[in-house]
């Protein structure tokens, strides 16, 4: 017999035996020469490329399998490490023995990981196995991975910086249509996820070994009932912790429906009552006021990365219809934000960047989206994030004619809502934005907003109308009363006056207010001069920033010759 031989030989005795001792029976990680077995099996397995070798060995691996997961209730050992390397000569010799990878993946998720995910052996070891077999798992288990990206979420929540890089390597994994609306929430949520799991360790001791998902099935039929008592007769679910105050009584409670989304491990799609828990205002007052931990800090720095693959992924790969159905969500997730300065601040800019891209890349998502966006111009009076929010709003329905030619019904709507924002704000000498702006400065801050709202107005309505003219009537009606105003910044009535002249120019209003993209039919973008063709026809669209709005005779002393290029 050869040596090779003889190795094999070994390690199946070993598995073998393991099965006969009680303590290794009921435990079977706690004998480390186990997870050597079970590899040198693997290496031999794939140098010797023999069938009869693969299958002679599976038995005995598979029923190692059985024994470690169904000892992971009692088990004081991890079992991580050992269960990855079953499962990864499942994934090589499966189709030789005839085993369907998919449910022992599934089992490792649910009872494992869920258990180990806060282990920093087991999270990096998890990593490298995900991303060794990423393309295999994308090709034969396409839904795994974004069936259970909050698990994964959790598992770099604790782990922080150091499994960063490998992290960032499996995300794009993660992203499937049936996870990439869920998955926004969860991103930027996580400094939220890493309050949550902070609570759940000072309350009930180290995360390793401990499976919350027990707290959510003991919770389920409590809140089963509650949901059923709130749908029929409107009341709402009562806090969890109001009758017993605690020193945490300000965090969050373990029955709170926040708590368990949060805490959850499988994708079950968008939440609905997400950020709406009475607790919600006690526990990030709580986290304000509590100095951050290192895993905070880490977390607070990785959220946005996360968010750059996420967009990025997004605008290469997803189809319009979900880029669509993000655009709401991204709206409502402006303003409810952990309340982080720096992170806030990273968070919206990205959030808007990617809003603002989808438009230009759709322009047809404004008129889809009227509703939603005429919702948040009503609401940029409640706060100042909210106030940025309907700033670009203004500016993508104005900058995209309020969806194109073919969506004159949209655009009239948008058109109509601008409208009444604008007499609102003229009737009005502040803006009602929330206490943020008191202070010796408040007067002068409701001012700017305002001037600012304005003029975003302004410049939307002359945009809409200079898209579609039959609504230059109307605005020209709307414009005129922001000239006569006196009351307004200068200027906003001044700008009004400048865009009221300019509409007496259809060409050069064409060309300054028009949109930035060609309408079909026509190669050449709107705004855009050809000199080239300057010799030999005339040219209309002479830019008027030549006269720098100086009143009177032209100041240049230039000629046409000059600017345009002789053959």
């Amino acid at each position: 017999m050869s040596n090779g031989d003889k190795g094999w030989e070994f390690h199946l005795r070993s598995l073998s035996s393991s099965a006969r001792d009680s303590n290794l029976a009921t435990d079977p990680a706690f004998d480390p020469s186990l997870l050597q077995s079970v590899k040198k099996l693997y290496e031999l397995c794939k140098e010797e490329k023999n069938e009869d070798l693969v299958a002679r060995v599976y038995p005995h691996i598979n029923k190692l399998f059985q024994r470690s997961v169904a000892s992971l209730s009692q088990s004081r050992t991890s079992n991580g490490l050992l269960l990855l390397a079953i499962l990864q000569f499942f994934l090589d010799y499966g189709e030789v023995v005839l085993h369907d990878a998919d449910p022992s993946l599934r089992t490792f998720y649910r009872l494992c990981l869920s258990r180990e995910f806060a282990d920093p052996v087991v999270a990096e070891a998890t990593l490298d196995f995900l991303n060794s077999n990423k393309k295999k798992l994308l090709s034969s288990f396409p839904a795994l991975l974004p069936q259970f990206f909050p698990l994964l979420l959790k598992l770099i929540a604790w782990n922080g910086d150091k499994l960063d890089k490998a992290f960032l390597k499996v995300f794009p994994a993660l992203m499937s249509p049936a996870s990439f609306l869920p998955l926004l929430s969860s991103l930027v949520d996580l400094p939220t996820l890493v309050v949550a799991l902070e609570k759940v360790e000072r309350s009930s001791g180290s995360l390793i070994g401990s499976s919350i998902a027990s707290i959510q099935k003991s919770t389920a039929p409590e809140m089963l009932l509650a949901l059923m008592d709130e749908a029929y007769t409107g009341s709402t679910i009562a806090d969890g912790g109001a009758d017993s105050e605690s020193e945490e009584s300000s965090t969050i409670d373990v029955a709170d429906p926040l708590f368990l989304e949060l805490l959850k491990d499988e994708n079950d799609g968008l939440a609905e009552r997400h950020w709406t828990s009475p607790g919600m205002a006690a526990t990030l007052q709580a986290a304000i006021n509590t100095p951050q931990s290192d895993r905070m800090k880490q977390i607070l720095n990785m959220t946005p990365r996360l968010l750059d693959t996420y967009f990025a992924i997004a605008l290469h790969d997803v189809n319009d219809s979900l880029i669509c159905a993000l655009i709401p969500l991204i709206m409502t997730r402006y303003s409810t934000l952990f309340p982080d300065k720096n992170f806030s601040y990273e968070v919206r800019k990205r959030l808007l960047e990617f809003m603002l891209a989808a438009f230009q890349r759709s322009p047809d998502f404004v008129a889809l989206l009227k509703k939603p966006i005429m919702d948040r111009l009503g609401e940029g009076y409640d706060s100042p994030a909210k106030m940025e929010l309907a700033l670009q709003l203004c500016w993508a329905i104005g900058e995209h004619g309020g969806g194109g030619a073919s969506h004159k019904d949209a655009a009239r709507e948008l058109f109509e809502n601008l409208e009444l924002l604008l007499y609102e704000n003229l009737s009005s000498s502040r803006l009602g934005l929330m206490q943020e702006a008191r202070g010796s400065d408040s007067q002068n801050y409701r001012k700017s907003s305002q001037s600012r709202l304005l003029c975003f107005v302004v410049t939307a309505i002359a945009k809409l109308a200079t898209y579609h003219r039959e609504l230059l009537p109307r605005a020209r009606v709307s414009l005129g009363k922001v000239a006569r105003s006196r009351i307004s910044d200068v200027r906003v009535w001044k700008r009004a006056r400048d865009y009221l002249g300019l509409m007496n120019e259809p060409a050069i209003c064409l060309s300054v207010l028009g949109p930035s993209r060609p309408s079909r039919g026509v190669r050449q973008n709107p705004g855009t001069i050809n000199w080239s063709e300057g010799g030999t026809k005339m040219v209309a669209h002479i830019p008027f920033y030549i006269l720098g709005e100086q009143e009177g005779p032209p100041f240049h002393d230039f000629t046409f010759s000059d600017v345009i290029p002789r053959k």
